[in-house]
């Protein structure tokens, strides 16, 4: 394939940043899609990001789609960060403020909510039902769901809570944050064991009061500042266990910033996040290589940038 050129806005949530193109109508692979994915978020090249956010066409029961690369390539179920971003692409190209959105293996509601803060773009977004079934994962752990249990093939002596969001997460409550141990953790995770196939995000949270704090190794990334699925797993994770209380409104705090979120006796969970633009451009991408070159930035969203910035300081960023 000859290289492709790319108009894209770089975005984030709670930031958790990506390259976010509008591909309804574009015709490439899934294969081709993740050597883009792999040539854009790629830190040491000209654009970089925590994955590569797809805008693709609706059908009958949804107004429009996401599709979601994770930096190594892989495809996501959901990333509910980047989810708020595609949203607000698709409002904007169809001129709407709510709509269901099709999603790899399930949907999510999302509308345009209240600003978090003067000039902050914000997106509220559903989605669940929360699962507990590790069958489905698949995790072989000798346990059908771990709910403040012991993941014994992964050996440590934490207490996981296992949560599908679709996608799968570890979730431990902690009293201290041990960031070498997340990653330890994440990586052996990472590695695809034979009892752990598909992976998954591991999360350390800590309780402050109402809120949660969180830091997470997301699978297909690494450690990060920000993940949204794993901060609605959290939240959903902190009520089960009986810490936080259902339908109250919990700030959720990581490293890029926060959510709001609310987890309902359903198992349906709604973050309440930014979705904020910082910059538009256009990209060459040779796909072969998977490799980017000859961008051209065409406009930067200082005041969006600067109004986000307001509200990471104000969070202890």
């Amino acid at each position: 394939m000859d290289d492709v050129r790319f108009d894209f806005v770089k975005c984030h949530g709670s930031g958790n940043d990506f390259p976010l193109i509008d591909a309804r109508g574009m015709a490439l692979s899934r294969s081709d899609w993740a050597a883009v994915a792999r040539a854009l978020a790629d830190r040491r090249g000209p654009v970089g990001g925590d994955g590569l956010l797809l805008l693709g066409s609706g059908d009958d029961a949804h107004a429009f789609a996401m599709t979601m690369f994770n930096a190594d390539g892989s495809e996501a179920e959901t990333c509910l960060n980047g989810l708020r971003c595609v949203a607000r692409m698709g409002f904007e190209a169809l001129g709407i403020e709510s709509a269901q959105v099709r999603l790899k293996t399930s949907s999510a509601f999302v509308e345009r909510d209240a600003d978090l803060a003067p000039g902050v773009y914000t997106v509220r977004e559903t989605a669940g039902p929360a699962g507990l079934d590790v069958r489905e994962w698949p995790l072989d752990a000798g346990m059908e769901r771990i709910v403040e249990a012991r993941v014994a093939p992964l050996g440590s002596e934490r207490a996981f809570t296992a949560v599908a969001m679709p996608n799968p997460h570890l979730v431990a409550f902690v009293d201290t944050m041990d960031e070498a141990e997340l990653v330890a953790i994440g990586t052996a995770c990472e590695a695809a064991p034979d009892w752990l196939p598909n992976r998954a995000n591991v999360s350390f949270v800590e309780v402050r009061g109402g809120d949660l704090f969180v830091r997470t190794f997301e699978r297909g990334v690494g450690l990060t500042d920000s993940c949204g699925s794993a901060m609605a797993a959290s939240a959903f994770a902190a009520c089960l266990t009986g810490r936080l209380d259902h339908d109250a409104t919990i700030t959720v705090f990581n490293k890029g910033g926060l959510v709001r979120a609310q987890v309902g006796r359903d198992a349906m969970v709604s973050l309440s996040g930014n979705a904020t633009w910082e910059w538009r451009g256009s990209v060459a991408v040779d796909v072969a290589a998977e490799r980017a070159g000859d961008l051209i930035v065409a406009a930067h969203a200082d005041d969006e940038i600067a109004a986000w910035a307001r509200i990471a300081d104000a969070a202890g960023r």
